[in-house]
């Protein structure tokens, strides 16, 4: 069992499908696996549901994002400039 170092859990795809596109499902399947931080209590707890569901297992706050990350880089910018916008209102 020790034939996947360095393929991880792409390793039962074999040769098939090229090298590049085995890294791309590679990082993908890691990053939607591994603990995220909760926005509402700033816990490493939240995990994948479903697609584009998420939920912290230490608060429970469930809410959407991307598919495969909570956070997507057009949802990030969104962010920013909704924060930017509001703080200028204020002003």
């Amino acid at each position: 069992m020790g034939r996947t170092k360095k393929v991880g859990s792409t390793g039962r795809f074999g040769t098939r499908y090229g090298a590049t596109i085995r890294k791309r499902v590679k990082k993908i399947e890691q990053e939607s696996k591994r603990f995220h931080v909760c926005p509402s209590c700033d816990s490493l707890k939240v995990k994948r549901v479903s697609i584009g569901i998420w939920e912290c297992k230490f608060c429970g706050f469930r809410y959407t994002g991307g598919s495969w990350a909570p956070e997507t880089p057009g949802g990030k910018i969104a962010q920013r400039t909704a924060k930017r916008l509001a703080t200028q209102t204020d002003s």
